[in-house]
């Protein structure tokens, strides 16, 4: 997968401490415990930063900043960056470039599940980050929550999470993450990254995703509905659908009203169609 920009020079910058002798110099070994690992490659850094367009104006917010090696490339970009970190040992390092780019960066130390993003700067508000493993799925469900006030976001998972955003029906990953994802945002995948590229290397290969926000979802449909339906249809993703739709009400009663074959499984259904049966259960009460 390739949909980067092509490989030009950054805006020019001050003159920074390779990023080695910054996590020497503070201590900054990376945790499990935080699903830490450090991009450490300023290249693939900048190739992240460019995937997420013109940052000049508005708010881009990076969640888990670690040493800061993708907020060097975002501030280099021309952003004006908010930084999330949970781990205060980043502080003083992140503190270091903040002082290189003097009023650009503003650090919010605390927990991104904890964040409102709307109170962190105006928009446009962009999210790009190298998402902490062990919160990644939970960050963006959150994020979908409140989609309305994100104009974008530019974001590395695990491959495997990543394949879940863009997959259609009948591909392995097409699961409730997908059809939540899709039903609110424009998704695109953007090239892999080799484990090498991170300290210490992960045991999987990661991906960089573009996920641009639909100006109207595909169905106005409450969000908690979807959920709900998602969440039952593909806790039984291999069984025909009209096994646990028995949990929402009469099956074949909502397969008629949803124009859904009772014996495709959820796996099967395109995300028009799983909407469908969400609206149909929000109006049915």
């Amino acid at each position: 997968m390739t949909d980067a920009p092509p490989d030009t020079a950054p805006a020019p910058g001050p003159d920074l401490p390779p990023l080695r002798e910054v996590i020497a110099r503070h201590g900054l070994d990376a945790r499990k415990a935080l699903g830490q690992h450090f991009l450490l490659d300023l290249n693939l850094t900048r190739r992240i930063a460019r995937a997420a367009g013109d940052l000049t104006a508005g708010t881009v917010i990076e969640v888990g900043p670690g040493p800061g090696g993708l907020t060097r490339a975002l501030l280099e970009q021309g952003g004006h960056v908010v930084a999330i970190e949970k781990d205060s040992r980043c502080i003083a390092a992140l503190e270091e470039l903040g002082a290189a780019f003097p009023g650009r960066l503003t650090l919010v130390e605390g927990d991104a599940l904890e964040q409102d993003m709307a109170k962190l700067g105006p928009r446009p508000r962009r999210i790009v980050s190298n998402l902490p493993y062990n919160i990644s799925t939970a960050l963006l469900i959150r994020w979908l929550h409140g989609i309305g006030d994100l104009d974008g976001l530019v974001l590395m998972f695990q491959k495997e999470v990543a394949d879940r955003l863009w997959a259609r029906p009948g591909l392995r990953g097409y699961s409730r993450l997908s059809v939540i994802t899709q039903w609110l945002c424009e998704v695109k995948p953007l090239f892999d990254v080799n484990p090498r590229a991170f300290t210490p290397p992960p045991k999987v290969t990661s991906a960089v995703v573009r996920l641009t926000p639909r100006p109207t979802p595909l169905a106005d449909v409450p969000i908690a509905a979807v959920e709900r339906v998602t969440a039952t249809l593909f806790g039984q993703r291999r069984k025909m659908v009209r096994v646990p739709l028995k949990a929402l009400g009469d099956p074949e009663a909502i397969c008629t009203a949803c124009g859904i074959d009772p014996t495709h499984r959820a796996e099967q259904l395109p995300v028009e169609a799983i909407l469908r049966v969400a609206r149909h259960m929000a109006t049915a009460g």
